[in-house]
């Protein structure tokens, strides 16, 4: 039948950002040599494209698997309000203490979607830091 498949859709965001890669337990040189030109003191930055992975049953009333204007605005509200033109070091909280590595922003942007979507629903997140350097989460 149908309405019991499931089908993924899928938002394109874009945003832009700085960061620096850097481990504050770490010597200087060890952070170099590690994350290279990532641990510019001054931070580099990335046109980040976002896509976001809905994967869920199409409801027979409205033939939506998640409304996008409603996954838009919550992409808006939730992810590029806070990510776009910041630095992630120093202006999103959840990077004080946590390496914004493409993976952890991934996990972070996941964490902040999650509970505004259908548990019924699954996500994923797929994030590219540049054309040929993108991550997934969760990896199944």
């Amino acid at each position: 039948m149908m309405d019991s498949q499931k089908v993924s859709v899928f938002r394109k965001e874009h945003f832009n950002a700085a960061h620096r890669l850097h481990n504050p337990l770490w010597s200087a040189e060890k952070n170099k040599e590690v994350f290279g030109l990532c641990n510019n003191p001054n931070y580099h930055g990335h046109n980040y494209e976002l896509i976001i992975q809905i994967i869920g049953t199409i409801n027979t009333e409205t033939g939506y698997v998640i409304d996008m204007k409603e996954l838009s605005n919550l992409a808006q509200e939730e992810i590029l309000s806070k990510f776009d033109h910041k630095n992630l070091n120093l202006d999103v909280p959840e990077f004080a203490n946590l390496n914004p590595s493409a993976e952890n922003i991934a996990v972070v942007i996941y964490q902040k979607l999650r509970p505004k979507i259908a548990a019924e629903l699954e996500l994923k997140i797929k994030l590219y830091e540049t054309e040929r350097n993108f991550v997934e989460f969760p990896a199944y």
